[in-house]
């Protein structure tokens, strides 16, 4: 779970990469859902633009991948969306979370 200064942190970090992945009438499938795992290890931070002609908006979309990935929401924005997973060994070095 991110915390707000985290994702703020990461919202920076996405504003300067394109998306890699487009999701189109296709759906979510398992193929693509291990695409962007592969990714998520790879890179940590990815953004997905989701197209016009999909059936569910891109907030449902994010999540889907989301769950079935184990990674985190950063944002949604209009179609596009970022999810962040940390990798075995993080090059991404989050601010630490406030202790309670």
């Amino acid at each position: 779970m991110l915390t707000s200064k985290q994702r703020a942190y990461l919202r920076g970090l996405a504003n300067g990469i394109d998306p890699i992945f487009h999701v189109g009438k296709g759906g979510v499938t398992p193929e693509f859902t291990d695409s962007v795992e592969k990714a998520l290890d790879a890179r940590e931070l990815v953004k997905i633009n989701v197209l016009d002609n999909n059936l569910l908006g891109p907030r449902e979309v994010a999540q889907t991948i989301a769950e079935r990935t184990h990674a985190d929401v950063v944002q949604v924005i209009g179609n596009r969306f970022v999810l962040y997973k940390a990798a075995k060994k993080p090059v991404i070095e989050l601010p630490k979370a406030a202790k309670k």
